[in-house]
């Protein structure tokens, strides 16, 4: 059975699902909820590994799946797409420096760098459902000939 084709919406699913739980994280945190805060940002860590690993061994299946929309939508999913990547390989550190704060009780550093991997973090799950979309959705791949 070949999961190729199951792995992009999985992908976006996963985006999506790591995008609620960072959402929700930050609510719990600033009610006072600490506990409920590390369950969410726990489980968005799971789900975000989970999503590297299909994003991963999907690429390395199917190698580079080119975008076929065509006019104006180019540069504008080109744009969201670059800064997606470069923003997804900028977070990777900080996400593991934020964790290491927070395991390591640091917080006013934990609270410091919270303020830049939390929009980044979610910018990049966002950007990821929406690569998706455009790719997949409003401009689906051309079938191999």
């Amino acid at each position: 059975m070949d999961i190729t084709s199951y792995l992009p919406p999985l992908q976006a699913a996963l985006n999506s699902i790591s995008a609620c739980l960072i959402v929700a994280a930050y609510g719990f945190i600033r009610r006072g909820n600490k506990r409920a805060h590390k369950v969410c940002m726990v489980s968005a860590l799971l789900v975000s590994t989970l999503f590297l690993a299909a994003y991963l061994y999907y690429h390395n299946q199917v190698g580079y799946v080119p975008f076929t929309g065509q006019g104006l939508i180019r540069p504008i999913y080109f744009t969201i797409l670059f800064s997606h990547i470069f923003l997804a390989v900028v977070i990777l550190p900080m996400i593991v420096l934020t964790v290491i704060f927070a395991l390591r009780e640091r917080i006013t550093l934990h609270q410091r760098m919270t303020r830049w991997t939390l929009p980044l973090w979610l910018y990049v799950s966002v950007t990821g459902v929406l690569i998706y979309l455009f790719g997949f959705h409003l401009y689906p791949p051309q079938a191999a000939a």
